[in-house]
């Protein structure tokens, strides 16, 4: 019996790491504004009207992202660690 708890419960955590991984979420929408200097951009989900405030990592080139564009965002634990351009592909540092 002892064995089969070791063994569940290495599966249970093996379980947890995998989700995880894939906590990122995915949003198309409208980028609304920049703001380089705070690392942050206004973005709006498609189908909304609610603007977003979104910090955005420092591996996310803004340089690259332009305001009023559709584009799609991965977020992960609140912060932007990737823009997508419609068509295109992530907008990520080096």
């Amino acid at each position: 019996m002892k064995k089969f708890s070791v063994i569940l419960a290495a599966v249970l955590s093996l379980c947890l790491v995998v989700s995880l991984a894939f906590a990122a979420e995915s949003k198309k929408g409208t980028i609304k504004g920049i703001d380089e200097k705070a690392g942050t951009i206004t973005f709006c989900t498609e189908g909304t009207t609610t603007d977003m405030t979104l910090k955005v990592d420092k591996s996310v080139d803004l340089k690259n992202v332009k305001k009023d564009s559709k584009a799609e965002v991965m977020i992960e634990k609140d912060t932007v660690m990737s823009i997508k351009a419609a068509g295109k592909k992530p907008v990520v540092g080096c």
